[in-house]
């Protein structure tokens, strides 16, 4: 497996506040009033997706807080399906984030946000990458884990207490360019790298939301 260093990028918590802000333009319509349901279910039998379309089945479909899901389409670049191009194009570096992403054998995602829709309270958003190989998906969980340390000024932990093995921590507790609190887990989980972050009302707040969502998600996901 050939890697090369990830270029530091805005996290979860950065694009939803970024992307929420699209719904308080007047022109936008579809931002409000909208409602997304859904059920996940835990994959059958333990079966890897073959596609974004069957990893989607696996995403948690609402959180713990009640947040409000953001439609896939209220964000720029929207949420949802994602291939490698699209997670490349978060970098200013397009082309060598790509580069890098192929070194960690990164096949598809899936990206889900809940929150207001102009971005001023709590969020939490789910990212759940699949990778060809299980080494391929924790390092990167923990090199992303590092990343977003590194740009939100956090506090990495690596064996953080009340969470599986695998999975690395980062707390924000005084925020630069996010409404409040974060917290924001990395895990490798078998061929899957999942992210969980939440910026609350305080830091135990958004700590306690991510426990839970990164809880019932990793239980929707195969063994690892």
């Amino acid at each position: 497996m050939i890697r090369g260093r990830l270029i530091p990028r805005p996290g979860a918590a950065g694009r939803l506040v970024a992307g929420a802000l699209l719904c308080a333009v007047p022109l936008l319509t579809g931002c409000t009033g909208r409602t997304v349901a859904g059920a996940a279910s835990a994959a059958p039998g333990g079966a890897v997706p073959s596609s974004p379309e069957e990893l989607e089945r696996l995403i948690v479909p609402e959180v713990p807080s009640g947040l409000t899901r953001v439609p896939d389409d209220a964000l720029s670049p929207r949420a949802g399906e994602k291939w490698v191009g699209d997670v490349a194009a978060y970098a200013p570096d397009p082309d060598h984030e790509r580069e890098v992403l192929d070194g960690y054998g990164f096949r598809f995602g899936w990206e889900r946000f809940w929150g207001a829709a102009d971005g001023s309270g709590p969020v939490t958003s789910v990212f759940v990458y699949q990778f060809a190989e299980r080494a391929g998906a924790s390092a990167y969980a923990d090199d992303l884990a590092g990343n977003d340390a590194e740009t939100y000024r956090g506090m990495l932990d690596h064996e953080p207490e009340g969470l599986p093995g695998g999975c690395r921590l980062v707390t924000v507790d005084e925020p630069e360019g996010l409404p409040g609190p974060a917290a924001s887990a990395w895990c490798g989980h078998g061929v899957f790298s999942v992210a969980v972050t939440a910026v609350g009302d305080s830091p135990e707040d958004a700590l306690h939301e991510v426990t839970a969502v990164l809880r019932e998600q990793l239980a929707l996901l195969p063994p690892a």
